[in-house]
């Protein structure tokens, strides 16, 4: 049973972040010293979430992406995960992480039945890797790719975003190491969402400008067609290597979203920039049946008219959220809401 919204959107994928806990400090999202984070009583357990998925499948949601924080965190994930896996009606089942615990834990994760895995990494370098994230961790990263890729995990994505002045004289090297891994990188322009409170206009990197440091060393690149409802367009090089790029800031694609996020407590955002969510979490511990949260969904998600990052276009002056904003509701961090 398929759910459309005011634009015609239908609700198809779900973003499910189980913890806003993360073990790096990455400049572009987390670049304040201290955080507020959720009480840990409030956060869902792994059956309170697999009940409000089943609502969500029950109004044609077939796609589920676990998210952070860094949801390698979460005690026994490869549990949720096979939760999710058992009922074999999810066409997708993926993982967001930044590959620190990823070497551990790949094996169970595909064993459970996880069905992809995306990595964020933004530079092969050590030291601008300890600089940006405050963790010295490269090497542990490139261990969780390696490891993804011997348990079968293909394509493996590799997330990169793009900072001017910080890696984007490495757009060339994560391609040539995404080649070489078997994996298919993303760039992503640098956005100003939640605690990007030192984002500015002149920091990002364009996908008109990541495409021609591209083209200048690989020559023409062929577009293919889009994957549905996904972000990123992608792009073939010569050699048949496919990468992507996600232009949030410069090509929002509002248009065609289709996805929803939950983070841990159990707060449903119908876009990543909203304000305000609606509380699943209360009414599962009132006792709500899979039903009876589908019907609440269904009746948001068609009153839905949000186009977040398209009426951001229109005034990029300065971050959107200041740091004391964030600290009084932490839900308006993006590690909060799962990115």
């Amino acid at each position: 049973m398929a759910v459309i919204d005011t634009r015609r959107r239908p609700l198809g994928s779900l973003r499910v972040s189980v913890t806003d806990r993360c073990n790096l400090r990455c400049a572009y999202c987390m670049p304040e010293r201290d955080y507020v984070w959720l009480p840990r009583a409030e956060v869902l357990t792994f059956e309170e979430i697999a009940l409000v998925v089943d609502a969500f499948k029950a109004l044609g949601v077939r796609r589920v992406r676990l998210t952070g924080g860094e949801p390698l965190l979460r005690r026994d994930l490869p549990r949720l995960v096979a939760q999710l896996a058992a009922p074999g009606d999810l066409s997708d089942l993926a993982l967001t992480t930044n590959g620190v615990l990823l070497a551990e834990q790949a094996r169970d994760l595909r064993a459970a039945g996880l069905h992809r895995v995306t990595v964020s990494l933004d530079t092969l370098q050590p030291e601008r890797f300890r600089a940006l994230t405050r963790f010295d961790r490269l090497g542990r990263v490139f261990e969780g790719l390696e490891a993804a890729a011997r348990e079968g995990f293909s394509p493996i994505k590799i997330d990169a975003v793009i900072v001017r002045g910080l890696n984007d004289d490495e757009v060339i090297p994560l391609l040539e190491y995404g080649r070489r891994l078997g994996g298919e990188v993303r760039f992503i322009e640098y956005m100003d969402v939640g605690g990007a409170t030192r984002w500015s206009e002149e920091k990002v990197v364009s996908r008109a400008q990541i495409l021609e440091a591209i083209v200048r060393r690989f020559g023409a690149v062929v577009p293919l067609p889009r994957d549905g409802p996904a972000p990123a367009e992608r792009f073939e090089l010569p050699d048949g290597t496919v990468f992507g790029i996600i232009a949030s800031m410069t090509a929002p694609f509002c248009g065609a979203c289709d996805r929803s996020r939950l983070t841990a407590d159990g707060i449903w955002y119908r876009c990543l920039y909203a304000s305000a969510g609606t509380d699943l979490r209360a009414l599962v511990r009132s006792g709500a049946s899979a039903g009876d949260l589908a019907s609440v969904i269904a009746e948001s998600w068609r009153a839905r008219a949000d186009r977040g990052a398209e009426e951001r276009l229109s005034r990029l002056e300065r971050p959107l959220l200041p740091a004391d904003v964030l600290r009084a509701d932490p839900h308006l961090e993006m590690h909060t809401r799962g990115g």
